[in-house]
């Protein structure tokens, strides 16, 4: 489940809500979602000047140096930084409808392979499916076209388990064309670590035995963010971890969620704050500030074991921005997915997840030449029933596309769409999408355990 909006019992603390939450969200049935009514509960029209100016529709060209190196983060109070991996780059903010000039130098002592979630239509910059991993010491360049607007996640996770070092990830930040009403745009990126007694980090895939769990937003141990009354904020919260399913909540902010997984929705109230992201996973939310200078509010991150807090939001003693808050903000604009879904006429496949591993396999053992999990024609809609047989919470991530979580009779489905699925162990969860590009794409597969594998199939559409 990508988010979830539930107020926890009276005298329940913020610690208990919160992992309650993290429980409930892994279930992933219609009772855990939000009615169709409460989503549309608040529609209104924004009057503001926004920060963002109208952009016009003529595709621009960016470039965008990185590097897959060496690198430290703090991680522990008055100590030394912790050795990690990660890419290092300009920041990395485009518009809709750019292509980026991506040139990738891998200055690491093994094999890279970039992993973007939420890129749908890329086909040529698939990693495994239609780029090898880049070795050591070599540099290639790809083109990057950035089809839709929203926050996408890149990283090197792939190839990543059970390596000398864990790595960070990267947020892309792909702006609207057109006009949106706020007057800031903040990335909130949650990562975990885990860290031995000698304050070495452990890369995911490994056994992390009695080591220490660390989580960091936006690579710092504690955030603040600072804004000002009256103040409308766009936060674009994504989980990092590599494994955990999170609860984030802001105490006494009322969040209204915007886009899940890099693609509008249809707006609501995330009651009490909070959001529930599997790995990989992205919300925005809008929040708009209408406590009174001097206030500040606890940002708390649940991973499923106990409440951390990360950051804070801090209400300046600068003036109000303007006299009044903001009315309620009208949908993102869309990305142009289809309205509808045709699934009496769908390519259908079973997908087990969990359990023996059979035909999934490590992304280091990934061959092209495997027989595709489904194999379509373009235009189609595809209907995947995901069975979860393992002991533990599984979370699905698929490639190219994004999906409709159904309904269970198939009857309809929910009003958002998703890339990145967690489901329960015994449970089953049907997803459509229409095939809309041609070529080989990735679907990943890992349980909710740092010692876990990643593992991925493949899909054809033609």
């Amino acid at each position: 489940m990508a988010i979830l909006a539930t107020r926890p019992r009276q005298g329940v603390t913020a610690g208990q809500g919160l992992q309650k939450m993290v429980r409930i969200g892994l279930m992933t049935s219609p009772k855990s979602l939000l009615h169709r009514r409460e989503l549309m509960a608040g529609l209104g029209a924004a009057a503001l000047l926004p920060i963002w100016p109208a952009i016009g529709s003529a595709q621009g060209r960016a470039a965008l140096a990185l590097q897959a190196k060496a690198d430290a983060v703090a991680l522990r109070p008055g100590a030394p930084e912790t050795p990690v991996w990660s890419l290092a780059g300009s920041e990395m903010r485009f518009k809709r409808g750019d292509t980026v000039e991506v040139t990738l130098a891998n200055e690491l002592p093994q094999p890279v392979a970039l992993n973007w979630r939420g890129l749908d239509g890329a086909a040529s910059v698939e990693s495994l499916t239609a780029r090898a991993p880049l070795a050591a010491g070599v540099k290639e360049t790809l083109q990057l076209p950035l089809r839709h607007a929203g926050t996408l996640l890149c990283d090197l996770t792939l190839l990543g388990d059970g390596q000398a070092r864990p790595s960070r990830a990267r947020a892309l930040v792909v702006r609207e064309s057109e006009t949106v009403a706020v007057d800031r745009d903040e990335v909130f990126l949650v990562e975990d670590w885990r860290l031995r007694p000698d304050g070495s980090a452990i890369a995911p895939g490994l056994d992390p035995k009695d080591a220490a769990t660390v989580l960091t937003a936006n690579g710092r141990l504690s955030l603040d963010i600072t804004v000002r009354t009256n103040e409308r904020i766009r936060i674009r919260f994504i989980n990092g971890c590599q494994r955990s399913v999170i609860a984030a909540k802001i105490e006494n902010i009322d969040v209204r969620v915007m886009a899940i997984d890099g693609q509008p929705s249809e707006p609501f109230q995330a009651r009490n704050g909070a959001l529930v992201l599997p790995p990989g996973g992205r919300v925005d939310g809008f929040i708009d500030v209408t406590a009174p200078a001097g206030t500040t509010a606890t940002i708390l991150v649940h991973d499923g074991k106990e409440a951390r807090p990360i950051g804070r939001l801090i209400v300046s003693g600068d003036p109000p921005v303007r006299a009044a808050p903001l009315s309620p903000a009208p949908p993102l604009p869309s990305n142009g997915l289809p309205a509808r879904l045709d699934l009496k006429g769908a390519t259908r496949a079973e997908l087990a997840l969990g359990g023996p591993q059979g035909d999934w396999v490590p992304p280091a053992s990934f061959a092209a030449t495997a027989a595709p999990a489904v194999r379509t024609k373009a235009g189609r809609t595809v209907v995947l029933a995901l069975n979860n047989r393992g002991a533990t919470p599984t979370v699905f991530h698929l490639h190219g596309h994004h999906f409709r979580l159904l309904d269970r009779l198939d009857d309809g489905w929910k009003p958002f769409w998703l890339d990145t699925l967690a489901i329960e162990p015994g449970q089953t969860q049907r997803i459509a999408f229409a095939a809309e590009y041609a070529g080989r794409w990735l679907i990943e597969s890992v349980a909710t355990d740092w010692a876990a594998p990643r593992l991925v199939r493949w899909y054809s559409v033609e």
